[in-house]
């Protein structure tokens, strides 16, 4: 059996892994990043929306995005449209953008091992201490100080590690990236209701002037809807605003799933981090998270290169990173599962109701709502602006999270 001595192995070259790669590797202590696929982000499971200034921040090129300024929101009897002077929110180019990722990985000095499955943790003391892995044929053993899971929705290391038990709620999405005849490059549709999603919703994000992704997102085990079933259903029926696009040629399917269950997760043990959704850092009112994926990502990297040069990778030692994400998003996250728990429960006349309180908000106030990003005197604030709408319940709900 092959084997290699690396101070740092981390499993997954999604967001999370290449970004924990890039910040430990520029600290300067060596790493292993494995991912399981004959190439980075050759399977794509996300539809890539995430928040322009998220993007420039960690210095993700222009042209590895489209840019959103309307946000228009249908339920089966109405839509809404919220415009923006200038662009909040983006849609990746999935592929281009984790390449990116896990290239300023390897520039910094990690190395890469692509079609690199792990089939076992290594443990001493019950403390991992390393992988074995399968490359094509034959087993691949990488000895470690340190083991960061970025190995996504499966949790890989740490389900091996009997440290956690698989996601009991989660989100299913299935979309279709396709060339259309008419499309808003700059618009994106989250539809909701029953026909669309009976819990979650479906969308069309455009990722350029010819191309957009159709998907269906579907809460499990809220319904036992298929959403590959249901997307089809609505391509071939040309639902609300799909018939809009006029002719639709399907380029690639894309299939995942993402966890629901909150912040539920321990983040640090000895000798191993947990990043992205293998620590379940997701938003959970339109199920986004690569960009907590790469903040945090680069977090836990820096974490347990200090460790790794300091010579201990104790779960005290490690603490510092779950205490950053916990202080960024904990209340933000609890608040909006609560939200989303509300959401998942509406009647089409609900949703009515809904898309009128949305329809009164400005683009900020939407966006801020819809990425998770309010606080309690957001919610103050918003309930001033709008002293009519429901706003009131969900100041309530929020005030009850943090």
């Amino acid at each position: 059996m092959n084997e290699y001595d690396f101070d740092l192995v981390i499993v997954g070259a999604g967001p999370a892994g290449s970004s924990a790669a890039f910040a430990a590797s520029s600290e300067g202590v060596s790493v292993a990043l494995l991912e399981k696929e004959e190439a980075v982000a050759e399977t794509v499971r996300t539809s890539g929306v995430t928040w322009i200034e998220d993007a420039k921040e960690f210095g993700i090129p222009e042209a590895c995005y489209n840019p959103i300024s309307n946000y228009s929101f249908c339920s089966p009897t109405k839509s809404v449209t919220i415009s923006d002077e200038k662009p909040k929110a983006v849609v990746l180019d999935v592929r281009k953008t984790y390449r990116h990722l896990a290239e300023e990985a390897q520039n910094s000095g990690t190395k890469l091992f692509v079609n690199t499955n792990v089939i076992e943790v290594l443990t001493d003391n019950n403390k991992p201490v390393g992988v074995i892995a399968k490359v094509s044929e034959s087993q691949v053993k990488f000895n470690a100080k340190m083991v960061i899971d970025c190995s996504g929705f499966q949790s890989v290391v740490v389900k091996s590690l009997g440290l956690a038990e698989q996601w009991g709620r989660f989100g299913a999405g299935a979309e279709y990236e396709v060339k259309a005849e008419n499309v808003q490059s700059d618009t994106w549709w989250l539809m909701v209701g029953q026909e669309y999603s009976p819990a979650g919703y479906a969308w069309i994000f455009p990722v350029s002037k010819d191309t957009v992704r159709i998907g269906v997102g579907v809460g499990k085990p809220e319904s036992d809807v298929d959403p590959t079933e249901r997307l089809d259903k609505l391509i071939e029926e040309k639902k609300g605003p799909i018939k809009d696009l006029g002719d639709i040629t399907k380029i690639e399917f894309h299939y995942g799933l993402i966890p629901n269950d909150g912040l539920s997760r321990k983040t640090v043990y000895d000798n191993l981090i947990l990043v992205g959704d293998s620590a379940g850092q997701a938003n959970p009112l339109v199920l986004e998270g690569i960009r907590y994926a790469i903040r945090f990502g680069r977090v836990a990297g820096r974490t347990a290169a200090n460790a790794i040069k300091s010579g201990d990778t104790t779960q005290k030692s490690l603490e510092p990173y779950e205490k950053n994400w916990k202080k960024a998003i904990e209340s933000k996250i609890n608040s909006a599962s609560k939200i989303q728990n509300r959401w998942i429960g509406l009647t089409d006349e609900e949703w009515e109701k809904e898309l009128e309180v949305i329809s009164e908000l400005s683009a900020d106030e939407f966006l801020d709502f819809i990425r998770a990003d309010f606080s309690v005197s957001s919610i103050v604030r918003l309930a001033t602006h709008h002293p009519k709408l429901a706003v009131r319940q969900l100041f309530n709900i929020v005030k009850g999270s943090q």
